[in-house]
């Protein structure tokens, strides 16, 4: 699962481009499916959202939650095809996007009525 959080005016704008965008990356370097899409789109108030100095009101911050397992050279490899694919089709500058994976174990997942190390998926977490 992903959560992306903004400002409202500008998340708006972009989310249907930027879940494209996030989609094709995870597509592209983990293996994710087509049907796999699971972003949560968090519009904030500009006086809600506190950010660091140097960054403009298009910072926009990208939480992915997912299961253990995939090597660290492909979360770093996940990590900067996002910044260069949304700074190429959507023109927000690296210094404006902040990305965290957060892993935990698959039996910390619960989806379809089981956790997620008892679950059948069609794709790869060892990558």
């Amino acid at each position: 699962m992903i959560v992306v959080y903004g400002i409202k005016e500008n998340l708006n704008l972009i989310k249907t481009k930027l879940s494209d965008v996030i989609h094709g990356c995870m597509q592209s370097i983990l293996g994710m499916p087509e049907d796999k899409r699971a972003h949560r789109f968090i519009p904030m108030n500009k006086e809600d959202f506190y950010y660091p100095g140097g960054r403009s009101d298009a910072y926009t911050v990208i939480e992915i939650n997912m299961m253990q397992g995939r090597e660290k050279n492909t979360q770093k490899a996940l990590i900067k095809a996002l910044f260069e694919q949304i700074e190429k089709q959507l023109g927000i500058s690296p210094v404006d996007i902040e990305i965290t994976i957060k892993e935990q174990p698959a039996h910390c997942w619960g989806f379809r009525g089981m956790t997620g190390d008892e679950a059948k998926l069609n794709y790869k977490t060892k990558v």
